[in-house]
């Protein structure tokens, strides 16, 4: 049984995702979300088309359970716009599926460890957790 404090949302997220899967809501309980490597290979596809016209070689995807939720490649270069990173991308992609900007229980899956500014914006929308490059590397809970 683990320690660590479970906030209300973690939990409400943790018995809506018990419905389809028992086991993985008692790791989520837990703290211990599973990364996919299919979210990841998302992100790669991402990266690879950013690349393919020229713009910084990131890639990100939002999940949210086992809905895609959102993509992002890079834009920075290519829109001309310094916000443009494949992270916010993503999540701004995400959000307007959804029609809100509130991506509570919401993964983000990227090819490199976010920067300040995406692991903020990720914060801000309520993120649980993000993994990132081929290792999968958990790097824990956004913090603004």
């Amino acid at each position: 049984m683990s320690t660590h404090p479970v906030s209300r949302r973690h939990a409400v997220w943790a018995v809506a995702v018990a419905a389809a899967s028992p086991s993985r809501a008692t790791d989520l309980l837990a703290g211990g979300a599973h990364p996919d490597p299919r979210w990841y290979a998302k992100a790669r596809e991402m990266q690879l088309l950013a690349e393919s016209w020229g713009d910084q070689s990131y890639g990100a995807a939002v999940v949210l359970g086992d809905e895609l939720l959102g993509l992002g490649p890079s834009r920075v270069v290519r829109d001309r716009d310094p916000d443009a990173h494949a992270e916010r991308v993503a999540i701004r992609e995400a959000q307007r599926r959804l029609g809100r900007r509130d991506l509570a229980g919401a993964m983000l899956y990227s090819t490199s460890r976010p920067c300040r500014v995406c692991e903020a914006a990720a914060a801000e929308a309520g993120l649980s957790r993000m993994f990132h490059g081929p290792a999968l590397s958990d790097a824990g809970p956004p913090r603004p």
